[in-house]
């Protein structure tokens, strides 16, 4: 929703040029205020760590980008921990999963080289849609991560295969 939809849902007063968003006191908890305004806007922050609760579609979809057989059955029932960085635009992202562990920065909008899932460096740009999800092509896959409450969803799909891993905040 944006900044006009808002001001439209809680004001018959048309906004004005000064009515600028800033920052709050709460700058840190993602919190901003419209000045001249009572009323505030929250931008969900990625920021925290994150277990894996369940995934669907793990064997069919790692066999598809290419992982060895060995390499699925040793993390198909291991647990992983996702912790996440995020200072606006900049995400830090450690995903360890038994011995193995995974490091991804990006900023949105920029191009960076992520690693897939088999061990791939691929260029990608990561979007931010809305203030809860991030997009991403990495060569044919598309990957979506969704955070609702302390939920993370991440979707993959490739083809007619989908991936899809739910993680909870810890």
């Amino acid at each position: 929703m944006t900044i006009k939809q808002i001001h439209h849902l809680t004001s018959d007063q048309p906004l004005r040029q000064k009515d600028l968003i800033k920052p709050s006191s709460a700058h840190q908890q993602g919190t901003f205020s419209c000045v001249g305004s009572t009323e505030s806007l929250s931008i969900m922050s990625f920021t925290g760590k994150y277990e894996l609760q369940s995934q669907e579609n793990f064997e069919p979809f790692m066999k598809a980008i290419g992982v060895p057989d060995e390499q699925i059955q040793k993390g198909k029932d291991i647990k992983s921990i996702s912790e996440i960085v995020q200072d606006g635009k900049k995400f830090k992202i450690t995903v360890t999963t038994g011995s193995k562990v995974m490091h991804q920065e990006f900023t949105i909008g920029e191009e960076c080289e992520l690693e897939m899932l088999s061990g791939e460096k691929v260029k990608a740009v990561v979007q931010m849609e809305g203030n809860n999800r991030l997009i991403a092509n990495l060569k044919g896959i598309k990957s979506v991560t969704e955070l609702n409450g302390d939920t993370i969803t991440l979707t993959m799909n490739m083809g007619d295969i989908t991936y899809k891993r739910v993680s909870k905040r810890i």
